[in-house]
C-alpha cells in the first residue's frame, strides 16, 4: 500500500510505532493493560504498509470493544477494573516517590522499584487511561442491550465475511 507522500524515514518510523504497539498489546494481553486496544493501534499503523495487517484491523477492533462492553456488563466487574486501576496509580505514584527498600526487601536495593520515575509515570498514565477506557464502555455499552446487541452482530457479520474469504 505505501504511506502517501512518505519517503524511507516515514515508513521506518510507522514500521517502529506500529511493531512497538503491536507488541506491547500482545505482552499486555497477559500483563495489565488494554491488549487489544494497544494491537489494534499496532494493527491501524501496519494496514498503511501490510495488506495483512489491513485484513485483521476490524477484526480485533470488534474484539476490543466486545471485551469493553463485558468489562461494564456487572457492577462487580466495574468496581474491580476501577480498584485495579487505582492501585496501578498507587504504585506509581510510590514509583515516584522511591521509598528506601523495606528491611524484609531480599534482594539488592538496585532490585528495589526498578525503572525509576518514568515506570512509576507510566504506571500513573495507564491507571488514567484505564479509567477514561472503563467511563468510555460505561457510557457506550452499560445499561444499553441495544448497543450490546448491535456489537455483537457486527461481531458476528465479521466472523461470517473472515469465514467466507
Amino acid at each position: 500500500m505505501g504511506v502517501p507522500g512518505g519517503g524511507a524515514a516515514k515508513r521506518l518510523v510507522l514500521e517502529i510505532i506500529g511493531w512497538g504497539l503491536l507488541l506491547i498489546g500482545i505482552a499486555a494481553l497477559v500483563l495489565p493493560g488494554p491488549g487489544l486496544l494497544c494491537m489494534f493501534a499496532g494493527l491501524a499503523v501496519l494496514s498503511q504498509q501490510y495488506d495483512w495487517a489491513e485484513r485483521r484491523v476490524e477484526p480485533v477492533r470488534l474484539r476490543a470493544l466486545q471485551g469493553a462492553a463485558e468489562g461494564v456488563e456487572t457492577w462487580l466487574r466495574i468496581v474491580l477494573s476501577v480498584l485495579a486501576a487505582l492501585i496501578l496509580i498507587a504504585f506509581g505514584v510510590v514509583w515516584i516517590a522511591q521509598p528506601d527498600s523495606p528491611s524484609w526487601w531480599p534482594l539488592s536495593d538496585t532490585w528495589w522499584l526498578p525503572g525509576g520515575i518514568w515506570t512509576g509515570v507510566t504506571q500513573i498514565g495507564s491507571g488514567i487511561f484505564a479509567i477514561g477506557l472503563l467511563i468510555y464502555s460505561y457510557k457506550r455499552f452499560h445499561g444499553k442491550p441495544e448497543a450490546r446487541a448491535a456489537l455483537d452482530r457486527e461481531v458476528h457479520h465479521d466472523d461470517n465475511t473472515v469465514e467466507a474469504d
